[in-house]
Formats: structure tokens, sequence, C-alpha cells
């Protein structure tokens, strides 16, 4: 018997998010020490991202759909502030910090259409 993937994971959007966790935990990984409590909020941010598409596209109800790719969305919006303020304080490397932008410009787009 064929196993069926589940919906979320034929959406380029839970794709890409995965992409941009793989991107954030090299990002952590280089975080100096002392920085537990910024680590933790980015963290948990990327990967509400991930759970927040993935909840969204196992919903039947199409607003309940809509609020967890809303969720998701503002998801992204915080974890694009994390990464700002790591790179505020000089502690990113300039082609990750470009690489997640580009992930999450492309994954809120998706997600607003999604959303609306």
């Amino acid at each position: 018997m064929a196993v069926m993937p589940l919906d979320h994971s034929k959406l380029t959007v839970y794709r890409e998010a995965l992409a941009l966790l793989s991107v954030i935990d090299e990002i952590l990984a280089a975080v100096p020490a002392g920085n537990s409590k910024l680590r933790d909020q980015l963290d948990r941010a990327a990967t509400s991202i991930v759970a927040n598409i993935a909840e969204g596209a196992g919903e039947f109800s199409s607003s309940e759909k809509k609020r967890f790719y809303r969720i998701a969305r503002r998801s992204v919006n915080e974890a694009a502030a994390w990464l700002d303020i790591l790179a505020q304080r000089k502690q990113i490397a300039v082609e990750l910090h470009v690489k997640a932008d580009a992930l999450m410009t492309s994954i809120v787009s998706m997600l607003v259409k999604m959303a609306s």
C-alpha cells in the first residue's frame, strides 16, 4: 500500500518554510553565547511558520485555514525582526540574512494569497 503524502507536504510554501528553517538553524548556530533568549525567540518564530502552515493545510474549514496562514505570516514577520536585530548587532552573516530575507519575501507572498 502506497503512503499518501499529507496535504502540507505538497505545498511549495511549506517546503520554502522548511528551507527558511534550515537557513535560520545555520544562523542560530553562529549566534554568540549570551543570546539564549534571542536565539529561543527566533527558533520559536521559525518553527511556528512551519507548524502553522501544516495546521492550515490540514484544516477543512476555509476560515480556519486562513487563520492558520495569517498566524504563519505573522511569525514570518517576527522572524524577520529577530534577524534584523541580529544584523543590527552584526551577529549574522550578510549572505545568510539575504538568503533568509528572500525566502521570507516569497513565503509571505504565498501566505497573503492563501489567507485572502
